[in-house]
């Protein structure tokens, strides 16, 4: 379908946008506490606790926990994803998968305050590296991810922002995710009527207009970017071609004067178009 299509999407207030910025914060919270125990020897299902544990003490609460997106027919039973290696994202925590050292663990949260919701992720490489090319992975998606956060200025276009992400990846010798996108947010953890590719052409795609809410989230590979399901469970995303993958992502509201991010862990009175990322 043509990118050019005209779309339906929600318009954030103040107010929504206020308590989209308090699971915001749970979210940057948790995210960093999570890093932080992410260590050798810890379960994937001990960090995702954790998670649940750090968004209630903000008086938030897991999105995903309970939720049951247009493509599955079960319900997720987590507090957060954890991905590992060559799992891309939606990777299910269990207590019998340990991290172990060099791994590249994935990290995604959404969270909801107050009946809004915000939606972020990280990468990390925990203890010893295995190679420079898994840190240049990691490193070229974070830098992917504010490339585009800075694209997504009112007057653009949501093919700018794409593009800024593909371009960098791909600079960088990387392949994008092309089968999964980013997505609108609201009052849901997926909100229809806004998609954030990892790929596309600049200038094509909706107008960027005051109000809107997305995640912008690059999803990364060292191979080709092709991606499959494990097979294990109707969640999991690996490379198709068992390369090394990366997630970021981060609650992006268009403003007058600027991006904001709504899941900075700081500084969170100023447009990012104004941070140092």
């Amino acid at each position: 379908m043509s990118r050019d299509r005209m779309v339906k999407f929600t318009l954030k207030s103040t107010e929504d946008l206020a308590k989209m910025r308090e699971a915001g914060k749970a979210v940057a919270a948790a995210l960093k506490a999570m890093k932080d125990a992410a260590q050798p020897g810890v379960s994937t299902l001990d960090l995702d606790v954790l998670a649940g544990e750090i968004l209630a003490g903000f008086g938030a609460a897991s999105a995903l926990k309970n939720y049951q997106p247009p493509f599955s027919d079960i319900r997720y039973l987590h507090n957060s994803c954890i991905s590992i290696n060559n799992e891309v994202l939606h990777g299910v925590p269990k207590a019998d998968r340990f991290i172990r050292d060099g791994d590249v663990v994935k990290l995604d949260i959404a969270a909801t305050f107050d009946g809004w919701c915000a939606d972020s992720a990280i990468t990390t490489i925990v203890g010893t590296p295995k190679s420079p090319k898994a840190e240049k992975l990691v490193s070229v998606t974070r830098a992917s991810l504010y490339n585009a956060i800075r694209k997504a200025v009112y007057g653009n276009t949501m093919g700018d922002v794409s593009h800024a992400i593909q371009s960098h990846v791909e600079k960088n010798g990387f392949g994008v995710v092309r089968d999964l996108v980013g997505h609108g947010i609201g009052q849901t953890p997926h909100e229809e009527g806004l998609d954030v590719p990892c790929y596309g052409r600049a200038k094509l795609g909706p107008k960027l207009v005051v109000g809107m809410t997305f995640c912008i989230e690059p999803m990364v590979t060292t191979g080709r970017g092709t991606v499959a399901h494990t097979g294990d469970d109707p969640w999991t995303i690996i490379s198709a071609d068992r390369t090394l993958g990366a997630h970021f992502e981060h609650t992006v509201a268009i403003l007058e004067d600027g991006p904001f991010i709504i899941t900075a862990a700081e500084r969170s009175d100023e447009p990012a178009s104004r941070w140092q990322t």
